[in-house]
């Protein structure tokens, strides 16, 4: 492994080109987040580059797991920064409308770590099949492990079609194993089990239990801890879940009146007859219009008939006309 070169940072300048012909707000947030994260740990190291690079020796011998969670994030210089984030920014973009931006987050969190957990069980497997030492001593730095993996996962949402591979079409489904083999004839000094563990692990995702053991732990924290009927979970397409009482693309809190408020009406609040309450957000609403429905709930919390509850549905109105609403405010009043 290279140590860092200090140079003209040509590198950052191009990614910084393309972000900007791309236009920032054209980025996913947690595509941009994760550009950003690599830039700032480019720049301002949280370590030296020998201490966050991942090695059968350093990780597992001397115990330093750390570096699971460091080496994904730290480049041996401007150029390799760069094209491992030309290539997030293409592959991001994609997923991260497909999935949606909290799944892709959970995606590349655990891509990250598994990533680096796949290359030492390779790295250490090598070691005892060929006697020779070396292969836990090979330190491995940066992004390009995951970034093979997301290319799978990418190549599975998006099927058909096909690469330009040095003016050969080839399949995208096949592509990232030529360019693991490609790669590693032109250069070297790349890492071909870091890639290759990047691709086991998309194979996992794609075809194996990852995505289903994803899913559970996604369901364990959804719900507290409390894994039951409230599961939530995600699929291909992006947010989904069991139980759920709202449509996914809806805010969580309920939709009253035909507004969707952020914060439900205090029934159990105190009301004065000459002002009736009205809900602290208008959400664009007429002054006729707050004033129905902050009626609406009074009435509801003096056991009015006026609507209708579901024990997991909204509030269904009985959309009384103007004169109907005069009629019950005096009613209430009177009463």
């Amino acid at each position: 492994m290279r140590n860092r070169q200090r140079g003209t940072n040509l590198g950052l300048l191009l990614l910084a080109s393309q972000v900007f012909q791309l236009g920032i707000d054209n980025i996913p947030p947690v595509t941009l987040a994760t550009l950003g994260l690599n830039v700032y740990l480019f720049l301002f190291p949280f370590k030296p580059l020998l201490e966050t690079c991942l090695s059968v020796r350093e990780a597992y011998w001397y115990r330093d797991w750390s570096r699971l969670l460091l080496s994904p994030f730290h480049h041996v210089d401007d150029m390799h920064l760069y094209f491992n984030m030309a290539l997030l920014l293409w592959k991001g973009i994609r997923l991260e409308k497909k999935l949606g931006g909290p799944w892709f987050a959970y995606l590349l969190s655990v891509f990250s770590l598994l990533t680096g957990f796949v290359y030492l069980l390779l790295e250490t497997g090598l070691t005892h099949m060929t006697e020779d030492s070396s292969y836990s001593l090979q330190c491995a730095v940066g992004f390009s492990g995951v970034l093979f993996g997301l290319k799978v996962v990418n190549n599975h949402y998006h099927p058909g079609g096909a690469t330009n591979i040095m003016g050969l079409p080839i399949a995208n489904r096949y592509a990232c194993w030529v360019e693991l083999v490609l790669i590693h004839i032109m250069n070297p000094g790349t890492s071909f089990v870091g890639h290759l563990s990047g691709i086991l692990v998309g194979l996992l995702y794609t075809t194996g239990p990852l995505k289903r053991l994803m899913e559970i732990c996604a369901g364990f924290v959804t719900s507290n801890g409390h894994y039951g009927g409230q599961q939530t979970y995600y699929n291909s397409s992006g947010y989904s879940g069991y139980g759920m009482p709202y449509a996914p693309n809806t805010n969580y809190e309920q939709h009253y009146y035909g507004a969707p408020y952020r914060q439900q009406y205090n029934t159990n609040s105190a009301h004065t007859p000459t002002a009736p309450p009205q809900h602290p957000y208008t959400a664009g609403m007429s002054e006729e219009q707050q004033y129905e429905a902050a009626l609406r709930a009074s009435l509801n919390d003096r056991g009015g008939h006026t609507q209708a509850r579901s024990s997991h549905g909204p509030f269904v109105p009985s959309n009384p006309s103007p004169e109907e609403i005069r009629w019950r405010r005096i009613q209430r009043f009177d009463s």
